[in-house]
């Protein structure tokens, strides 16, 4: 960033030391509740597992794979 200050990631004022990343409790509320309401829900892909393998078909009855 330049200048050396970091900005509020919410409003874009300079942070505070008590509440950074933000400037104020205001924004830091902000974005809490941004966080507890899914606004910032990372995308999922349903088609694979955790792993990248594709899920088994309605019909595939084999075992999962070893870790």
């Amino acid at each position: 960033m330049s200048g050396g200050r970091m900005s509020c990631p919410i409003c874009k004022r300079p942070t505070e030391a008590a509440w950074t990343p933000f400037c104020s409790r205001r924004c830091a509320d902000v974005d809490l509740g941004r966080w507890l309401t899914g606004g910032y829900a990372i995308p999922a892909d349903d088609d694979a597992d955790e792993d990248g393998a594709p899920s088994p078909g309605p019909g595939d009855n084999r075992p999962p794979r070893p870790s």
